[in-house]
């Protein structure tokens, strides 16, 4: 995966409310995932569904 594209999905993440040091345990891979989940949810809910998919993924407890 482009480098680019890992580094925006992160900006992404971080901008919709992600915590910095869970952000650094999540993969390339979940972050791209997580970001382009969020890129196609609506502005309102962006924040809930980081946060929901991200105690999905078992980085972040309820």
């Amino acid at each position: 995966m482009n480098d680019s594209v890992a580094v925006d999905a992160k900006r992404i993440l971080l901008r919709y409310g992600a915590p910095i040091g869970v952000l650094d345990s999540v993969a390339e891979e979940d972050r791209i995932r997580f970001a382009r989940l969020i890129a196609r949810t609506s502005l309102p809910e962006r924040e809930s569904r980081l946060r929901k998919l991200l105690e999905e993924g078992g980085y972040l407890e309820k």
